[in-house]
């Protein structure tokens, strides 16, 4: 069957089960438009801004855990998509993005919107590919799918030249697995390694488990849960690891790190034996590196092996899936030799219970000022926590991670490593295209929601009943927080209350639902309005201007050395 290049990507993408992409338009992706529009099985989601179709391609694999599709334009349609791809990477999420190109004869000319898209997101790719022949086509597409999901997930760029749209070859359908020579992933984790994890296990009288995204990614919250019970340890998450375990379950401590709680910092401090699985140890989580879970010996279990002692030294390294090893270890542990052997630990929760009863996240909400805290307290009770949650970045998204308490997986959608303004809103409409019959909801901030804010477009064309809950402080929060705490209250660039846009009638401009709240008695009645509505709704939450994240670790600072309310 002989087929155009634009047909082959159509085709190709059908064949790998994709039913929905996001893109926008362009001059050299006209010819895989024109495809799209004959073809009744794919859907697409048109957004107002390249970026806003990543985003919203991450956001729909966030929550199905599958393959997110991106199609935008050469050139700027290109570079507008590198956000998106940085923001995927550093949160290893599979997407595929296709981009088009210049004619193969016109590369290297400086011809209209001509881009070196492959050389711009080396860095920030998993891997990149431009096609120069339209019999390759077929090929890399599949093989771009199967670099994205498999081993540490992330982005993939294929770069299409116009040219390569209208030349025709045969097209053969294969269901055989693809073999690339030089990627092979480990998954399964060296047996040796496990039983020398198990050792420790053993031994250890103050275990503690550190689980990060890669828990959520390989689907192994069972596994997780199963290990967590039989060692009856107390367990932190990540930030990209949230809902990976329940948070109602009484030996999860919260989250780790630079805005984490005070007993999972402390225990981290303490512990003896640090059980790492599917994290990579990154800045806002250690701390000051000389001084991180300085007592223990550290078991690292993760499908990158680059990741693997990158910033902290361990002592037993495992590298493979995260599922398929807890598998393994989980049935070693389960036998009645290791339970009878297991340490009494008793007295280390007895420590983890008197860092608890501090109450790091305390916080007092008066009968004026609006307490963002308050804001996701009352919305988690509302949802009972079942809401899928897309954030922007800064105190309101410390905020939503210490207050909305996810008791399952792929509930929590938020930009961790790049950390990314403008990301929630996109992120948030391809969840909702995901998960139709969910509630999705937006936290995000007065200068976060400006950044992709013409993405409301894109909820009304499709119907999509977002609820974006916006903490309006009046500034660009947790950097004024950093000025408070660290430039004298030098407030250089950060304030927006003179020229903030009444977010009401923005709503209302676009056709969406506006409510407000500026009083606490106010805040419950607006969000069961919103929740309640069957439209895109935008709440604009007045929260006190001068509202801080605590706990805070100062940069450079210790775990253990923490700025309390």
């Amino acid at each position: 069957m002989e087929l155009t290049g634009a047909k082959i990507v159509i085709q190709s993408l059908l064949d790998l089960g994709v039913e929905t992409v996001f893109g926008y338009p362009g001059g050299a992706v006209l010819y895989i438009y024109d495809e799209i529009y004959k073809e009744k099985k794919l859907t697409h989601i048109l957004t107002r801004h390249e970026q806003g179709a990543l985003h919203a391609a991450d956001g729909f694999s966030r929550v199905t855990g599958e393959v997110g599709v991106a199609i935008v334009t050469s050139g700027p349609g290109a570079t507008n998509a590198v956000t998106g791809l940085a923001t995927a990477y550093m949160d290893s999420i599979p997407l595929v993005c296709i981009t088009g190109q210049v004619p193969v004869p016109l590369i290297g000319n400086d011809a209209f919107q001509e881009a070196d898209i492959v050389g711009i997101t080396r860095s920030c790719t998993k891997h990149n590919f431009l096609v120069k022949d339209v019999k390759d086509l077929a090929r890399i597409i599949r093989e771009a799918f199967h670099i994205a999901k498999t081993g540490r997930p992330g982005p993939v760029l294929v770069d299409i030249p116009k040219d390569i749209t209208i030349h025709k070859c045969e097209y053969v359908h294969t269901d055989s697995d693809v073999n690339i020579r030089s990627y092979k992933p480990n998954l399964k984790g060296h047996i040796g390694q496990i039983k020398r994890a198990i050792t420790l296990l053993k031994a250890s009288k103050r275990p503690m488990i550190y689980t990060g995204g890669g828990v959520v990614l390989s689907d192994a919250h069972k596994e997780l849960f199963e290990f967590t019970s039989i060692m009856n340890a107390p367990i932190t998450n990540t930030l990209m690891g949230l809902g990976a375990y329940p948070a109602s379950d009484g030996r999860f401590v919260g989250m780790l790190g630079m805005h984490g709680t005070y007993e999972a910092n402390m225990a981290v401090s303490h512990c003896d034996l640090l059980i790492a699985i599917g994290s990579r140890f990154d800045d806002r989580v250690t701390g000051k590196l000389e001084e991180f879970a300085p007592d223990a010996k550290i078991i690292h279990i993760d499908v990158d092996p680059t990741s693997i002692s990158k910033n902290v030294n361990v002592d037993v390294p495992i590298v493979g899936d995260v599922k398929l090893v807890l598998e393994k270890i989980n049935q070693l542990i389960s036998t009645a030799s290791f339970k009878k052997s297991k340490p009494d630990l008793s007295d280390w929760w007895e420590m983890v219970e008197t860092w608890r009863k501090k109450d790091s996240l305390a916080y007092s909400q008066g009968e004026s000022a609006i307490e963002a805290q308050y804001v996701i307290q009352t919305l988690c009770e509302l949802t009972k926590g079942e809401a899928i949650v897309a954030t922007d970045v800064g105190q309101h998204q410390m905020w939503a991670a210490q207050f909305y308490n996810f008791e399952k997986p792929r509930r929590w959608v938020t930009s961790g490593g790049l950390g990314t303004m403008g990301f929630g809103l996109p992120a948030a409409l391809g969840a909702q295209v995901a998960k139709p019959n969910d509630k999705v909801v937006v936290i995000t901030g007065d200068g976060s929601i400006q950044m992709n804010i013409q993405e409301l477009a894109t909820c009304l064309q499709y119907k999509l009943p977002v609820v974006i809950v916006i903490l309006n402080n009046g500034f660009l929060g947790m950097v004024r927080q950093w000025q408070e705490f660290f430039y004298e209250r030098r407030y250089a660039e950060t304030d927006m209350m003179s020229h903030q846009p009444d977010f009401v009638k923005l709503a209302e401009a676009y056709n969406a639902l506006g409510l407000r709240a500026k009083l606490p008695n106010e805040v419950e009645p607006v969000l069961k309005e919103a929740l309640a509505s069957d439209r895109c709704v935008i709440v604009d939450i007045h929260t006190r201007p001068e509202g801080n994240v605590y706990p805070m670790v100062p940069a450079g600072a210790a775990l253990n050395d923490m700025i309390l309310l």
